[in-house]
């Protein structure tokens, strides 16, 4: 475990976000996005079995043997948490190992914008953070908590597979549940949680109808419910979450999550001219043009109301990757690269602005 524990401490100290140690391989680190090969013994199949056995939680190993995968959280005092995927490739152990650092930032350290802090002090209805893997949704939310455990009186349950960030109790009561630890699984919990006094509930993410049902249910009682899902831009999200039910049971819930949503964040991470990273975020809040618009299932114009709606906070990747480079953060070239829409990006740099219409404004 020495060699083992060694390696998690190169990594934190040299910046990776990722390790992967796979049989008869380099150990490889994700630093900036980018895969490294670090210079240290090829791990081999009986070093690799004993860490298996020796970092799988007790009460997940029947499962790991049945299943061949399985998600945990696993901590290493002095060093971190790291969560931690374990799976097979070609009869063997592989792990996937994402460093979780123990103190979230605050929000100005982490990029985010005003405007998430507003939304994470919303009384009631559902806030997502969307966005693709790796992306930092678990970091964003992690800091809305926090920012809300540090400046509220709140109850706050969160359901999570596993639990990654830590949070204790300051202005806050926070009690974190992990699947398969605390709770059979995200239904089981979901089904008692109302139970349990909450003001706040957070799931790790969304995913599937029977999630997002317990979530509605739980905003139209008066609940703020923070979870994460997987989508590319704020609007799609509308889309994604009606894919998670029947055809026939679409049409409601639209109407009910025109009600309940409260906010949509969906974030993609940019490399910075100073060699790091910094989240680039696009913000859909529920006014009442948005609301209508998907009573009305004309969700193919929430891009538009999102664009035009700055004044009720709302930002789409364009209008933020644009700050960003007029801030000195981040290339023209990355820029266009994560920019939902490079070409109308690239007009703007040449000062070049178009409204509603596809006309030039002054």
């Amino acid at each position: 475990m020495e060699i083992f524990h060694r390696i998690l401490k190169t990594a934190v100290e040299g910046g990776a976000s990722d390790v992967h140690l796979k049989i008869g391989t380099p150990v490889i680190f994700r630093i900036n996005r980018q895969l490294i090969a670090i210079e240290c013994p090829h791990p081999n199949e009986a070093w690799m079995n004993n860490i298996v056995q020796q970092i799988t939680p007790a009460h997940l190993r029947e499962r790991r043997d049945d299943e061949r995968e399985i998600d945990f959280s696993y901590f290493v005092p002095g060093i971190g948490r790291f969560r931690t995927n374990l799976f097979q490739q070609r009869g063997q152990w592989c792990l996937a190992m994402r460093y979780v650092k123990t103190v979230v930032g605050s929000f100005q350290e982490l990029g985010l914008l005003e405007q998430i802090r507003d939304v994470a002090e919303s009384p009631r209805g559902i806030v997502l953070i969307a966005g693709s893997t790796g992306c930092g949704k678990s970091t964003t939310l992690a800091a809305m908590i926090e920012h809300i455990n540090a400046n509220f009186k709140k109850h706050i349950i969160t359901l999570e597979d596993p639990i990654e960030y830590v949070f204790e109790d300051n202005q806050c009561v926070v009690e974190q549940r992990e699947v398969g630890l605390d709770t059979l699984s995200f239904h089981h919990a979901l089904k008692h949680v109302l139970r349990q006094d909450p003001d706040i509930i957070m799931i790790g993410e969304m995913r599937d109808s029977i999630s997002f049902t317990a979530a509605m249910s739980a905003a139209d009682t008066g609940h703020l419910v923070l979870s994460t899902l997987h989508t590319t831009n704020a609007a799609q999200s509308v889309s994604r979450i009606l894919d998670f039910f029947k055809a026939d049971e679409r049409e409601q819930i639209r109407r009910q999550l025109a009600g309940t949503l409260q906010a949509v964040v969906c974030q993609r991470m940019t490399n910075t001219l100073a060699g790091g990273m910094t989240p680039a975020f696009e913000i859909m809040i529920n006014t009442p043009t948005v609301k209508k618009l998907m009573e009305e299932n004309r969700l193919d114009k929430l891009p538009a109301a999102i664009e035009t709606g700055n004044d009720d906070g709302m930002i789409n990747f364009n209008q933020a990757l644009f700050n960003l480079v007029k801030e000195g953060k981040v290339s023209e070239k990355e820029a266009l690269a994560k920019a939902s829409n490079p070409q109308a990006l690239e007009m703007n740099f040449k000062g070049i602005f178009l409204d509603e219409g596809r006309r030039i404004l002054a």
